[in-house]
């Protein structure tokens, strides 16, 4: 007899994403790592900041703006949604 009464469906909870817990302030050695690891980098990015330094994406953002005027990155693409920075290479500019 297909089709009978067969053991119930179990409906799963739904997948469940560990709660990260940035900081949304820099202590110093945070800081100071910022400006010792990230001019080093090939490729710098918001994401890669936020995974190194355990910082929120605003304050990452804000760092990395603070790291190109100074002159110790160099931005590759500045758009809307990503922004892309390499190492300064040649101190030429």
């Amino acid at each position: 007899m297909a089709g009978g009464k067969g053991k119930k469906k179990k409906w799963s909870k739904g997948k469940s994403r560990d709660k990260v817990d940035n900081k949304v302030l820099m202590s110093k050695e945070q800081f100071e790592r910022l400006n010792a690891e990230v001019p080093k980098m090939k490729l710098i990015t918001v994401s890669a900041v936020v995974e190194k330094l355990k910082v929120s994406g605003g304050l990452a953002r804000r760092a990395l703006r603070g790291l190109a005027e100074e002159g110790k990155i160099r931005p590759v693409l500045l758009s809307r949604a990503q922004q892309i920075y390499t190492r300064n290479v040649g101190d030429n500019e």
